[in-house]
């Protein structure tokens, strides 16, 4: 008999697994668009809140969604590069208006998506989060060495001694540390690298502070959201990315929990993350998706029901409700987050690589379509002036290189393959989930 208090325990044990991936979504958005300590309070605050929401819309099942597996959704990593082009090329505005958009879309097509998920292998999503890992990797670096390349003391060597000092943290906890510690690896190198910080001088609890100790979420927060073609677009893609992995998250659960998947289970999933990521864009936040190492907790405790998540869920809103608590993770200073990200967009890559290895590239073109895609992907990152004579709407494309080797990926195997169906077989053979909270 599952108890209250045990169901209460588990769903704490939950709420730490994904808390550190969570917030780093909206600390990387919020820090590369320039929001101050107030906005970054709401910011991590609010999307707390709405991981609670978004995981009650996956318990709660009825006709029209709700997977009803238990899951927890959190804040989509790979959203993170295309959101921040937006932000800083078309504005707030734009950046929340797509995302409404997309979820809509995914609400309206969810039926249709779980038809088509066939031109979305593991070769293309491979692909995909090896080079979101890639892409971001660099991000990471700036961050280890204070925040941004032009600053004077850039690559101080306190600096260098904070991030590699996370990094170390983190990997010691990943090495030695046992059970349920070491999926705490990057919270522990979060706190342990903002301490030495602090002894150091170098943490302002000022934001602490300032916060208050309640508040009501906001719709429009950062104004009215602005419907821009080409950014919906861009948004529209990543979305359907992030439910090519979600997909992977719900045949692991089935098999975890003992239940056969089916088509009607796929759609209310997919209704449901449609739905999360309307709310995302009206409370300004970002998109949610399925969190992949909250499946290891459910497999590791042995605890098949929905309660434990019930309290997760719970736990979340009322963290969200409370800024102070949000405001801690706004002190952690540049080279702490950048010593974690760098651990963590390391992961991302690699997740990618190993849905990779799980391919035949030997067979069918699989290897150029990966070549192809990474060189395209890689090379627009490294030299996004490639494209500067294309129109400004086209460049929201292939200014990204997330975006180009998604495109690339995709329409070289629909061309490869010709749309052969992938049968679901092959589905549960990919990793259940390729995303940066693999890492925790």
């Amino acid at each position: 008999m599952l108890t209250n208090g045990k169901a209460a325990a588990l769903g704490l044990q939950h709420v730490l697994a994904m808390y550190a991936g969570a917030v780093l979504v909206p600390l990387l958005i919020g820090g590369a668009l320039g929001f101050n300590s107030e906005q970054m309070t709401y910011l991590v605050s609010i999307d707390i809140f709405m991981c609670g929401v978004a995981t009650l819309l996956q318990l709660f099942v009825n006709r029209y969604f709700g997977i009803g597996l238990p899951v927890v959704l959190g804040c989509a990593m790979q959203a993170v590069s295309p959101l921040i082009l937006i932000g800083s090329t078309d504005g707030i505005g734009a950046m929340y208006g797509s995302i409404i958009a997309s979820g809509i879309f995914i609400l309206l097509f969810a039926g249709v998506f779980s038809k088509i998920k066939r031109f979305f292998p593991p070769v293309v999503t491979g692909t995909v989060i090896t080079v979101i890992g890639l892409t971001l990797i660099p991000v990471g670096i700036e961050k280890m060495g204070g925040g941004s390349r032009l600053a004077a003391d850039f690559g101080s060597m306190r600096y260098l001694f904070l991030a590699f000092l996370t990094i170390a943290i983190i990997l010691g906890v990943q090495l030695f540390a046992k059970g349920f510690i070491r999926s705490l690896a990057i919270i522990v190198g979060l706190i342990s690298g903002t301490a030495v910080a602090a002894i150091m001088g170098m943490v302002s609890l000022s934001p602490v502070a300032a916060a208050s100790w309640f508040h009501v979420p906001q719709p429009f927060y950062f104004g009215a959201p602005v419907f821009e073609w080409s950014s919906i677009l861009t948004m529209i893609l990543i979305a359907l990315v992030s439910m090519v992995e979600s997909t992977g998250v719900y045949f692991a659960l089935g098999e975890v929990t003992d239940k056969k998947i089916e088509e009607d289970d796929l759609k209310r999933g997919y209704r449901a993350e449609g739905l999360a990521i309307i709310l995302g864009g009206i409370f300004n936040t970002f998109p949610y998706t399925a969190f992949s190492q909250n499946v290891g907790l459910v497999q590791m405790s042995g605890i098949r029901t929905r309660k434990p998540i019930y309290y997760a869920a719970g736990f979340l809103m009322v963290l969200g409700l409370v800024p102070k608590i949000g405001a801690f993770a706004t002190i952690i200073p540049e080279p702490v987050l950048g010593g974690a990200m760098m651990v963590l967009f390391g992961m991302v890559a690699t997740q990618g690589m190993k849905m990779l290895g799980r391919v035949d590239l030997n067979q069918d073109g699989n290897l150029m379509i990966v070549a192809v895609s990474l060189g395209l992907g890689l090379g627009v990152t490294v030299i996004p002036e490639l494209f500067s004579a294309l129109p400004a709407a086209v460049q929201t494309f292939t200014g990204n290189g997330v975006v180009v080797a998604s495109l690339t990926a995709i329409i070289l195997n629909i061309v490869v393959h010709r749309g052969h169906e992938e049968t679901v077989a092959e589905l549960q053979k990919a990793p259940t989930k390729t995303n940066v909270q693999e890492a925790l």
